[in-house]
């Protein structure tokens, strides 16, 4: 049964499906705020909960039927004692804000609803921004006060065992369909809470999307899909909100069903459709200062849990060295995301990563351990439309002196026609991948069965 029918609301014309009323997008201003009246029956609502269900209304423990329920019956309440003349859509639109707020995440709830919407920023209480089509647009939305921000971002965190105060200002959680989330609270932020979170689609995208969408053609999907059943070990690279870990997602498809793999995060995101998925999430430190673990712990525990496949969402520390030692001690085939502007560059930050551990290595060391481990790099790139590309696949071949040797199978041909929208396109260099282990002559195409072999050292 609908809302609106266990209210009594008659559905307001044009609007059949009760949880859309309400939503608009920013270019046509559907949004408007309820004027002061319906803000004193809203604030009845709230005041009716909270002599009702206490403090436990915003705790996040209440049993969700309960809360329901009374959520509900206090609506009802508070609309029949009123003397304010409401119409049907206004009557309903309240209600679906009441509910938004108790029971999801208040002006939010209905930008995650879109679809069309990849991403919302709340810069503060009464600022909220929202990514659509690559292009940022600032939305009608606006919480009640800092403290409803707030009280949001707690029950967010609150959801996955995690917490945010002064004392640890600074978070990482998810959203229960797997949507990336971080807030940052005063005093690191100077005028007030701070929330951003990025939307995953709710059906993942698969090799046809990527390619429909232009994100990477044929042949390098073809060349990338048969690296990942032959077991080379990948490492993607590109900025914030390039797509990583969407095409990290979409790569790991290709392994086998029949295989065990461990994926290791900060916050869970992949969503993989093998049967044998072991998930793992790094955990911050409690009010003592003690029970952390880190994705370096997580990395090197997973050794022990006899995995075919190691995917780390994201190496950005020390952590680097343990998963090149996991790539060099039988684990191939793994995959794992760095933050960098280039294949060349991600090669520098994983070495600098390495060092971050604190062991003294020389660099030569570092860079023999780089060789051997990884195969190869995809570089992902945000286009100037918006649009997220793979712009550049390279292969690390050995090493020449102290110098890393690679050699691009694919590049980014950009579009140098100012008038035009169209970003360019991923084309091959022409370069044979030599990543089998019969080396093959130049020219020859990936065979199907590629499978990895041994790099040479110049």
């Amino acid at each position: 049964m609908s809302l609106s029918t266990r209210l009594g609301i008659e559905e307001a014309e044009g609007s059949r499906s009760f949880p859309n009323l309400g939503m608009r997008t920013p270019e046509q201003s559907q949004v408007h705020d309820l004027d002061n009246e319906h803000v004193q029956i809203r604030s009845k609502v709230i005041e009716i909960l909270l002599q009702s269900l206490g403090a436990q209304l915003y705790s996040g423990q209440i049993e969700a039927s309960l809360l329901e329920q009374s959520t509900y019956e206090a609506i009802a309440q508070a609309i029949a004692a009123s003397d304010k003349s409401l119409t049907s859509f206004d009557r309903a639109t309240l209600a679906q804000q009441i509910v938004d707020d108790i029971l999801g995440l208040g002006p939010l709830q209905g930008l995650l609803r879109d679809p069309e919407i990849t991403e919302v920023m709340v810069n503060r209480f009464d600022r909220i921004y929202i990514e659509k089509k690559g292009q940022i647009y600032e939305t009608d939305f606006r919480f009640g006060s800092e403290d409803h921000l707030r009280r949001t971002i707690e029950r967010i965190v609150g959801q996955v065992g995690r917490r945010i105060d002064e004392a640890s200002p600074m978070v990482d959680a998810r959203l229960n369909d797997g949507s990336r989330v971080n807030a940052v609270v005063p005093p690191i932020t100077l005028d007030g809470s701070s929330l951003t979170i990025r939307k995953f689609a709710k059906d993942p995208f698969t090799v046809k999307d990527l390619i429909a969408l232009g994100t990477i053609t044929m042949d390098a999907m073809t060349m990338l899909e048969n690296c990942i059943k032959g077991k080379f070990n990948v490492v993607i690279s590109g900025g914030t909100g390039s797509g990583k870990t969407t095409t990290l997602n979409v790569l790991s498809s290709a392994i086998g069903h029949n295989e065990r793999i461990v994926t290791i995060e900060d916050a869970a995101e992949l969503q993989l459709s093998q049967p044998h998925v072991l998930r793992m999430e790094s955990r911050p430190s409690n009010t003592e200062g003690k029970g952390q673990v880190t994705i370096r712990d997580l990395v090197r525990n997973s050794l022990r849990m006899r995995p075919d496949r190691i995917i780390v969402g994201e190496v950005r520390d020390a952590a680097a060295l343990d998963m090149l030692q996991a790539m060099n001690t039988g684990h191939e085939g793994s995959l794992t995301t760095v933050h960098a502007n280039s294949t060349r560059d991600a090669l520098i930050r994983i070495e600098t990563m390495v060092l971050m551990a604190g062991l003294d290595l020389p660099v030569e060391f570092v860079r023999e351990q780089i060789v051997e481990a990884i195969d190869v790099i995809v570089q992902q790139s945000r286009m100037r439309d918006g649009s997220r590309r793979i712009t550049q696949i390279s292969e690390i071949v050995g090493r020449e002196g102290n110098v890393i040797q690679m050699q691009d199978i694919f590049t980014f041909r950009y579009n140098d026609d100012p008038h035009s929208n169209h970003p360019g396109e991923l084309v091959a260099t022409g370069i044979a991948f030599n990543g089998n282990e019969f080396r093959r002559n130049p020219g020859t195409p990936v065979p199907q069965n590629v499978t990895k072999g041994t790099k040479v050292s110049r």
